[in-house]
């Protein structure tokens, strides 16, 4: 798009008096409008705008990027002093010191935009002379430099070393590879070094570890706005700029005229974007600029307005991010016969105006759909998940593994033995009772898992050799399949049943979606079009959708919902509790207040004569969607025309409603939501049972809510209620100790008089607990102090701060579902986890808060909370018999067992489940003599190793090993001769799995393979079984060989696993 001018008059005004005086005074400049003229007027030099508060500045900053081209538009924010170490933080002092890194190195050469604000002006910075090179690494390709005086550099600069790097201020040494995390980047560098040269230097991503793009040059930084305060020579930032290369744009000065830094702007030029109160009698440029119109999602008002601006000679643009988005606004407009505006995708403005000077409309998408607009700043740091989840699942000494064949053991360590050649062998050890020990080859890491189960109980541990583990397994088993099977047989009978087909959608159910507030997901788009489909099917719906909190799962309801409506048919909702009827009517109602659609809701709260009322509605058919609990399956509540169930939570039912629930599904639409992940494998087993959408990723403009870790503070805990407050929202505060929630309750009544506090917990009545809550979500009180009882399922808007006291003490998933309890509209939301200081909690507790800090997106604490979560879930879906099962054996051995289980019933049943990998070895083993492991020279961490070694055990195909070796040569530098011979042998594994060998021996110059042991086995007939003995005939490069009933091929020549490789190649051709 060129660059789109406005009030070009005005804005050729704006300069001429520019070069004439030191203060321009702008009239009728707002909205977006105002940076589309700072980008247009902007000198050639250092553009310094100054807004009254944080969040304009962010818009601020957003727009001039979609404005400015090039990297030219700087975000300097204040460094978060505060706040414990968290991504937010680290964010701060990244754009920081970016910008004022960017400020001292100024020299006069181009045009420059730094956005900020008074609070970020209020701090110091450092002097310009510190970014010497004394202060500041600057290295090139090709530099030579010694590597030690290089590490003693980054020591003294404040850099601390791990042993990989997540977030700024860390650096790494492996090999011949140093990482460096700048301060000066959102991504950290990455330096190759040959012999004391520096050979390549690239940036790299922290989650994957891995390399992004090639750069030539690195500059490091240390954290200026950390130093501010401790270098003898801080100044005012305002100090940094050159006078005469400076214009300063301020906006709303009067708020801030009072500061400290605002008499330093004395001595440049300025232009006010508004005349500040109390000025009077000055000349101003003027503008004339009015507001986008408000559509409310009115899309026969946006056409009609469309057709008016054209006739009246406007040129109009609408601006978006998402080409989906712009394409659904255009599908619409054509259907109301408009003349379409011009799309600008991929840039945004925060508002939209209207500039009746140029007449031009710039119009954006989120204000026409009444969305939430998130901005995304430059230099974020996106802290890496990926270290967190690895740091979540590696092995420690003394943990708790489970080996499938031998049970559950206690974890070694990462040990080296020889062989009777007197070779070396990298094996795990894992300890039984009675000091029974198993050591683990590293081909067979797969066999292995880290022991979970939902409580903190240590596991039984069996001695060697003892039939209970075998015994375990096949128990459980067994019962899988006949849970199994009934499910099977029930989804067969309702497939064969017929029930009413919906008609495709209409214009009505187009607008409703176009106007969610926000934008859906690929795996939300999915699931309604999945729901949509099924419900345009002759056979009954019975699909269950799954996702996380807040990841709207009520909207695709909604959506269905609406549909059934729309065809003249009944909804009924039904809900677990009374509060959740609520809820659900309140968002049904918003979200279906502009269309001709009737919602009501019945539970304790409605009077005798009300539901009488109802009752008669709901008979004569002028109710469309009934909300409730279990009550309307009851007497009395009779549907004219049922075309679809909604059931929220099903688990949290009692048996007699879900014996009732059976009986509707099997004529009725039945759409099931849950927040309860189910385990992956379970979803190969549901699958031949259940229609299954599971949505997995957040809405992409909700805003994260950030996370702090923080000590008990008073004046702290005062400032963040306060905060609350004033911006008219209310706070949970969690305590998980009831009979310590009254003094609790008086700490916070001295700190805030005024507040209205309720307490909330599950030893209260359930009506008396349910009324509590009932009057803190119409707003009767501004704090709830309660436990861990709002984790189920609470949804109020307006709260949009919790606050976890001795949150050390609370298990990840909680914690997870507890801070989804804020966050769920449209503005900011915090969450402050109150600890005692980091060195006196365990180091699993401390564990848990990092990962928990770490997933501060919302979402992706469905990874981590998925491992804690998964084991419940399994436990609601298969009974409670089967959670049994899970303390015993862990879960990911549990998950094993049934994926093994639904192969097994699959060839028993004739269904196949979708985990039959095409071969008939379930598993090759590997002996060799050669010398195979990842040496510690290469990878000195052993949590790192075993990571590696069990994800080279879990590869699938070649094209993956490859990948693998490229990302270690790029993590670790060049592959040494044992590493490169345990990729070997991996690819000797796949081969011999995909040619039905059950066991290879290379030894000695010797190959022998090993035909599967069961002679009855399938393989037998297979064609990869002739093919094998074809081309044995026309090679003889192997010996066929039958010893005690076994058959083998045996080759004595050969000498290295290249050779066996290319061996095993050659047959089955």
């Amino acid at each position: 798009m060129d660059k789109l001018l406005i009030s070009q008059k005005s804005v050729e005004k704006l300069s001429t008096r520019l070069s004439e005086n030191s203060s321009v005074y702008c009239s009728g400049l707002y909205f977006s409008a105002r940076w589309f003229v700072a980008a247009n007027a902007a000198i050639e030099g250092i553009n310094f705008i100054i807004l009254p508060d944080r969040e304009s500045a962010e818009y601020c900053a957003a727009d001039l990027y979609s404005l400015v081209d090039g990297d030219k538009v700087f975000f300097l924010p204040d460094s978060g002093r505060r706040m414990e170490r968290s991504n937010y933080k680290f964010s701060l002092s990244v754009q920081r010191t970016s910008a004022i890194g960017r400020l001292m190195e100024y020299d006069g050469q181009e045009k420059l935009f730094f956005v900020t604000y008074p609070h970020a002006l209020a701090e110091g910075a450092v002097a310009r002379n510190f970014t010497s090179d004394k202060n500041v690494l600057r290295l090139k390709c090709g530099d030579s430099i010694d590597r030690e005086e290089l590490l003693g550099k980054l020591g003294e600069m404040g850099f601390v070393r791990t042993d990989f790097v997540g977030e700024p201020g860390h650096f790494a040494v492996r090999g011949s590879v140093i990482d460096i995390f700048s301060y000066s980047d959102s991504n950290p560098f990455r330096l190759t070094f040959f012999g004391d040269e520096i050979d390549s230097i690239s940036i790299f991503d922290c989650g994957t570890q891995l390399s992004r793009e090639k750069r030539n040059e690195a500059e490091i930084y240390p954290d200026l706005s950390s130093m501010e305060d401790m270098s003898e020579a801080s100044v005012p930032v305002i100090c940094l700029l050159p006078p005469e290369k400076t214009l300063i744009w301020l906006d709303s000065a009067e708020l801030y005229c009072k500061e400290d830094f605002y008499a330093l702007a004395d001595n440049y030029r300025k232009v006010f974007l508004q005349v500040p109160t109390g000025i009077q009698g000055v000349e101003t440029v003027k503008f004339s600029i009015t507001p986008q119109p408000v559509f409310n999602k009115n899309f026969e008002l946006l056409s009609a307005d469309i057709r008016e601006k054209t006739e009246m000679g406007y040129r109009i643009q609408v601006y978006g991010d998402k080409k989906a988005q712009l394409e659904r606004l255009q599908s619409i407009l054509l259907q109301n016969g408009c003349h379409l505006p011009e799309f600008v995708e991929g840039k945004n403005i925060h508002n939209g105006f209207i500039d009746n000077e140029d007449k031009i409309c710039c119009y954006t998408d989120h204000e026409i759909f009444d969305r939430f607009h998130r901005v995304s700043l430059r230099r974020t740091v996106e802290r890496s998940e990926q270290l967190t989840i690895n740091d979540l699942t590696s092995f420690t000494i003394g943990d708790y593994i489970v080996h499938i064949d031998y049970g559950v053991g206690i974890f070694g360590g990462l040990v080296r033995i020889r062989d009777d050649k007197n070779r070396m062998h990298e094996v795990v050890k894992i300890i039984y009772k009675d000091n029974d020990t198993v050591y683990v080859s590293v081909h067979s890491l797969h066999k292995i898992s880290r022991y979970k189960s939902k409580d903190g109980e240590p596991p039984k541990i069996y001695k060697l050799g003892s039939k209970t583990w075998q015994n375990l397994k096949a128990n459980a088993k067994s019962k899988v399949k006949d849970i199994a099977k009934d499910l099977i047989q029930l989804y067969a009978k309702r497939r064969a049943s017929k029930g009413f087909a919906f008609s495709a959608d209409s214009f009505l159910q187009t607008e409703l979606e176009s106007s969610f507030i926000y934008e859906d997901t690929p795996d939300q788009e999915k699931a309604v079009q999945a729901v949509k489909r099924d419900m345009e099917a002759e056979c009954p719906m019975d699909r269950l959708v799954c996702g996380d909190v807040g990841f709207g799962k009520t909207e695709v309801a909604i959506r269905a919902a609406f549909k059934a409506a729309t065809d003249g048919k009944q909804v009924a909702v039904l809900v677990p509790t009374t509060i959740l009827a609520l809820q659900h009517y309140k968002t049904f109602t918003a979200r279906l207040k502009d269309f001709p659609c009737n919602v009501d809701f019945v539970s304790r709260l409605r009077s005798a004569k009300e539901l009488a009322e109802i009752k008669k509605k709901l008979k004569s058919g002028d109710i469309d969607i009934l909300i409730g609990t279990h009550k309307i399956l009851g007497a009395g509540f009779e549907f004219r025309d049922l075309g679809l169930l909604i059931i929220d939570e099903e688990q949290k039912f009692g048996v007699g409603a879900k014996e009732k629930l059976r009986q509707l599904k099997e004529s009725v639409d039945t759409l099931t939501l849950t927040a309860t992940p189910i385990p992956r494998t379970l979803q190969f087993s549901l699958l031949g049972a259940r229609d299954l959408s599971i949505i997995s990723t957040p809405p992409p403009n909700r805003i994260p809510v950030q996370t702090e870790i923080m000590l008990f503070d008073p004046d702290e805990i005062r400032k963040i209620i306060n905060y609350e407050l004033n911006r008219g929202g209310q706070i949970f505060f969690l305590h998980n100790r009831v009979e310590e929630l009254q003094s609790i309750y008086d700490i916070l009544h001295r700190l805030v008089p005024d507040m209205k506090i309720c307490i909330a917990h599950g030893q209260m009545e359930s009506k008396q607990l349910e009324d509590k809550i009932l009057d803190f979500m119409s707003g009767d009180y501004d704090l709830l102090l309660c436990t861990t009882i709002i984790e189920n399922g609470l949804d109020i808007p307006n709260a949009n701060t919790i606050i976890i006291n001795q949150a050390q003490n609370i298990g990840l998933s909680d914690l997870h579902q507890l801070r989804g309890r804020v966050g769920r509209s449209n503005r900011r939301a915090f969450c402050y986890l109150i600890v005692p200081p980091l060195v006196s909690i365990t180091e699993d507790a401390r564990r848990r808060l990092k990962a928990i800090e770490a997933f501060s997106d919302l979402g992706s604490g469905f990874n981590i909370a998925m491992q804690d979560l998964d084991i419940r879930g399994a436990g609601n879906l298969l009974g409670a018999e089967q959670s049994g099962f899970i303390t015993d054996m862990g879960f990911e051995t549990y998950q094993k067992i049934l994926s093994e289980a639904m192969e097994e019933l699959g060839v028993e049943t004739g269904l196949t489940s979708g985990n039959i990998k095409g071969s008939y070895v379930a598993d090759c083993t590997i002996e060799t003599d050669q010398l195979a492991l990842i040496p510690d020279s290469y990878i000195s961490l052993s949590a790192e190793k075993i990571r590696i070694y069990k994800e080279l055990d879990s590869l699938a195909s070649d094209s993956e090993i490859e990948t693998v070796k490229s990302r270690l040569e790029d993590r670790f530098g060049p592959i040494p001769e044992e590493l490169a011979a345990l990729l070997m042998i991996v690819r000797i594994r796949h081969r011999g799995e995909k040619l039905g060998f059950e066991k290879i021996i290379i030894k000695n110059g010797i190959m022998i393979l090993f035909f599967i042991n069961n002679p009855m086995s399938q393989y037998y007939k297979s064609p990869v079984f002739q093919s094998v003995i074809e081309s044995l005939n026309k090679n003889h490069d192997f010996e066929l060989k039958q010893n005690d009933n076994r058959l083998r091929l045996v080759n004595r020549k050969v000498e290295s696993l290249d050779k066996a490789y290319a061996l095993l190649g050659k047959l089955g051709k």
